[in-house]
């Protein structure tokens, strides 16, 4: 019999196109090619979609960053038919066969927010992770926190700044804005891995920050400053019917006297720790394991995600974000927080595959 196809998808049209590379990188050294058949998939920052070179480089390497080499054999995922062809020019299409299932290790817009997952269920093509709406609400942190409150968890108090309000209410939005209380933080809606994302102790830095946000997404979001430990959960769906699990929760730390949790202190080298499991009472532990759960239920996500938390020092805990693709290479905090509760990477890519393959394509 042969093998199940399938198709590591990477990259991507945004600011989140290296981060894609070096999980799925990961990925690609991880699923057991004695069980499977891999196909990796790039997809270029001008939206073209390529067989992976065979040369593809997906790690940072002497401070550069990688992207799609777009050398590869072009293809298209016809709808409806759940195969890639591939053309090269000048040569007839060459038909790669039917595709089992797609692992789309993408972040970010016209990725992780819901626009592939779409493209996938019109193809009726299986694909690893959340659907449609869970992808759309856990990728725009504004319609996040709204259904995160209304499964009854906290979180902390912000303002949206749309395009519009910006434009023509700039006045008013940055007078709701600073009701928050300085500092504040301000980052991008719609984008993740913490690119974007500044923070503001004054009126001048405010309206700096609002703009720098607005170079990777026109809706903003101002959140007030919270004194607290950031612990993080991973989450992840059963293969039955019983409710998804909760990892051991770990505490992030960031090296080297940044302020924050950046882009450079999730990618570059000693620049992040995290201590699994986190340094908090037991109970506390259980609580915020139980919190992440009711957060992926609530957004109805699939396969996987993190949830983020701040633990106040009155011993409070605050919702913070979900991801539902989170980062994934093999040193990223979700795999490494599976990790440490017992399931390793390649057992957490091999589950991941066999969720997908266990539901069918449409309404669930």
């Amino acid at each position: 019999m042969s093998k199940p196809r399938v198709a590591v998808v990477f990259g991507g049209r945004n600011s989140e196109h290296a981060v894609s590379l070096m999980g799925a990188g990961s990925v690609l050294d991880a699923i057991d090619r004695s069980k499977y058949e891999v196909i990796p998939i790039g997809i270029a920052q001008d939206g073209r979609w390529v067989l992976a070179a065979s040369d593809q480089r997906f790690a940072i390497e002497d401070g550069e960053l990688p992207i799609v080499d777009t050398t590869g054999a072009a293809l298209a995922l016809p709808s409806g038919s759940g195969s890639l062809v591939a053309y090269d020019p000048g040569a007839i299409p060459v038909e790669l066969g039917s595709v089992d299932v797609v692992f789309p290790v993408m972040h970010g817009p016209y990725a992780e927010d819901g626009t592939i997952q779409g493209l996938l269920e019109m193809a009726g093509v299986r694909y690893v992770g959340s659907g449609v709406l869970a992808s759309a609400v856990g990728m725009d942190k504004a319609y996040m926190k709204t259904v995160i409150a209304a499964a009854g968890l906290p979180t902390g108090p912000y303002v949206v700044i749309r395009d519009r309000d910006w434009r023509l209410n700039r006045e008013q939005v940055l007078k709701e804005a600073e009701e928050l209380g300085y500092p504040v933080f301000v980052k991008p809606a719609r984008a993740g891995s913490s690119q974007g994302i500044s923070k503001a102790s004054d009126r001048a830095e405010l309206e700096s920050a609002v703009e720098f946000a607005r170079q990777h997404d026109p809706k903003v979001l101002v959140e007030a400053a919270i004194v607290g430990r950031e612990i993080e959960c991973a989450v992840l769906q059963s293969l039955g019917d019983e409710p998804a699990a909760a990892s051991l929760p770990g505490e992030v730390r960031v090296e080297g006297g940044q302020e924050f949790f950046d882009f450079e202190a999730k990618y570059y080298p000693d620049q992040m720790s995290l201590t699994v499991p986190a340094d908090i009472p037991q109970e506390t532990a259980e609580e915020l394991r139980a919190m992440a759960v009711r957060a992926f239920e609530a957004l109805e996500c699939e396969g996987l995600a993190r949830v983020d938390f701040f633990y106040t020092a009155d011993g409070k805990l605050i919702f913070n974000e979900i991801n539902t693709m989170p980062g994934f290479t093999s040193l990223s905090v979700a795999p490494q927080l599976w990790a440490a509760s017992g399931l390793s990477y390649p057992a957490l890519v091999e589950r991941l595959i066999q969720l997908a393959l266990s539901r069918s394509p449409g309404l669930r």
